[in-house]
């Protein structure tokens, strides 16, 4: 990377930080839902080198990639701190793969959705309640509904606020950072694994394929979202 490229990185990775800092000013409690993705790894490293008091947590389904439980380990062997780990409420899942079987997500969009929000949507609520603002990594290449979000809008579904601050950040620049700094990641991206989640339902991308063409690969590419992120234009902020 250029002298200029480096340049112009530290200073995007600066907004970065003073959008955090003036967020916890302005609302207090902050918490960022960690997906162990590529873009995880520079919030990872900005909250936890800058901003400490950010509370960081990961959802582990019970079906993820080995990978990721090994990148898990080492981003808290190099930071010396602890993800707070969410999980799935075991009852509910039991329930779940009763009715369903072990894959049953494949059947239906509706059974994948349930399989998701008892997985990851139940879960995320549980991890953010009490917080006024969650952070998420996610950009605007990534999606054309990931494209019409902005960088802090009113989460009406989950009652709070919530930052986006890598939204203008390009697929290249994240990775820049990431060599720029050494930061580990997970090796699933040098597998054409651009977006990781549980393994039956992430495979490797094709040439010419979209950035998250494999992600839930056999629904139509509307559906293909775990419902964390918005499905409409974001609302009002509240008064």
């Amino acid at each position: 990377m250029g002298e200029l490229a480096a340049l112009e990185l530290e200073h995007k990775a600066a907004a970065v930080r003073a959008q955090l800092a003036g967020a916890l000013g302005q609302h207090g409690r902050l918490v960022y839902s960690n997906s162990l993705g590529a873009e995880a790894m520079v919030l990872t490293d900005i909250i936890w080198s800058y901003l400490p008091q950010i509370d960081v947590f990961s959802i582990d389904t019970g079906r993820l990639y080995e990978e990721t439980y090994e990148l898990l380990e080492k981003l808290q062997r190099r930071y010396q701190r602890t993800i707070r780990v969410v999980y799935p409420d075991a009852r509910a899942l039991e329930r779940l793969v009763a009715h369903q079987g072990v894959n049953g997500f494949y059947h239906s969009l509706e059974a994948r959705l349930e399989c998701c929000r008892i997985r990851k949507v139940e879960p995320f609520k549980r991890a953010i309640a009490g917080f006024s603002a969650w952070i998420t990594g996610v950009r605007r290449e990534q999606s054309p509904a990931r494209a019409r979000g902005q960088a802090v809008e009113w989460d009406a579904e989950h009652g709070l606020y919530k930052i986006s601050p890598l939204l203008d950040w390009t697929e290249a620049e994240v990775w820049q950072y990431i060599r720029a700094r050494r930061l580990p990641y997970n090796r699933l991206h040098d597998r054409q694994f651009p977006s990781i989640g549980c393994s039956p339902c992430t495979r490797a991308i094709q040439p010419g394929e979209s950035r998250r063409a494999g992600r839930w690969w056999w629904e139509q590419p509307e559906s293909r979202e775990c419902g964390l992120q918005p499905k409409a234009p974001p609302a009002a902020v509240p008064a």
